[in-house]
């Protein structure tokens, strides 16, 4: 069955694409070896990061630039991180209304992913779609998260180009430069920019990435205006993501830069294994048993850690 399904994932079929994605996501123990199947035919598909403050609109421009890269024959995955909902688990938000129109295009997938818990907005289990979707064909895969913040972090350590988008009500840039989201964009986007107050920020982003600017970096932050719902400043913002491919690769930062990522996802690999290895049922029985003398200040938390780890073997 499983070698099936990797022939069908090979084959750009959605079915099986979705089935793939769902043994990750639910950490089915075939998970890990269809992954290790497909890695050979992975790291063909470019990853765009787009992130942001919610209500920004960052579905609206995923659904316009799909349509661009749609016309320019390339093909599209799209993972949108959605925040769990408390009573299934599940994504809250479900497949997003507003991409249906791309949905039915048999070389559009879209998949919305739960956050479950993680602390990036990211799903722990993204970077794993996006493996799928990769070896699948797609040219282009898309990664809209939930955008929570100073967590956005996660999607720059996984996008090779991250968007931030933002919107005139999104608050002053000092607000922006705050929530960490100065130190990831590659490409800024200020969308619905009919609205009073786009000018302002604009300009008050553009001065700061000027000043946070290095003299040896080469590459040169934009401010694109948008209105996703009108297609304004979509094309623009299609050519600005082309620029800054074209920059990773001629001057050899986009191997630099997916190294950089491979290393973050060993390490994630690592601890999770460890982690899960580590607390077997006894040492959680062991840590029961501490916890009171440790709330009684009779024994710290570093005694105990130090002690459990004396006998540890992986």
């Amino acid at each position: 069955m499983l070698n099936k399904l990797i022939r069908e994932i090979l084959k750009s079929e959605k079915l099986s694409i979705a089935k793939g994605i769902s043994l990750v996501e639910n950490e089915s123990p075939h998970s890990r070896e269809l992954l290790k199947s497909l890695y050979k035919n992975t790291g063909n598909a470019y990853l765009i990061g787009i992130t942001g403050p919610p209500g920004a609109g960052k579905s609206t421009l995923t659904n316009a630039l799909t349509k661009i890269l749609r016309e320019n024959k390339y093909k599209v995955g799209i993972i949108a991180v959605d925040p769990t909902s408390p009573f299934t688990g599940g994504a809250l938000l479900g497949d997003r209304i507003r991409m249906q129109e791309i949905g039915t295009d048999k070389d559009v997938f879209i998949r919305s992913m739960a956050t479950r818990g993680s602390l990036g907005g990211l799903s722990k289990k993204a970077k794993e779609a996006c493996e799928i979707l990769d070896a699948s064909g797609k040219d282009f895969i898309i990664i809209e998260t939930v955008g929570v913040g100073q967590s956005e972090l996660d999607i720059a350590q996984t996008a090779d180009t991250t968007i931030v988008v933002l919107v005139p009500e999104s608050g002053d840039a000092v607000q922006t430069m705050k929530a960490g989201l100065m130190e990831i964009g590659d490409i800024f986007v200020i969308n619905k920019c009919d609205r009073q107050g786009a000018d302002v920020l604009a300009t008050a982003l553009k001065t700061m990435l000027h000043l946070k600017m290095k003299e040896h970096e080469i590459w040169d932050i934009k401010v694109i205006k948008t209105i996703g719902t009108q297609n304004k400043g979509i094309d623009e913002l299609n050519k600005e993501i082309f620029r800054h491919r074209t920059y990773l690769e001629t001057n050899g930062k986009m191997k630099i830069k997916r190294r950089d990522n491979l290393i973050k996802q060993i390490y994630e690999l690592v601890n999770n294994k460890l982690e899960i290895k580590f607390w077997s049922d006894e040492r959680r029985s062991i840590m029961d048993d501490k916890l009171d003398r440790i709330l009684d200040r009779e024994s710290t938390p570093y005694d105990f850690v130090d002690e459990v780890f004396k006998n540890f073997k992986y």
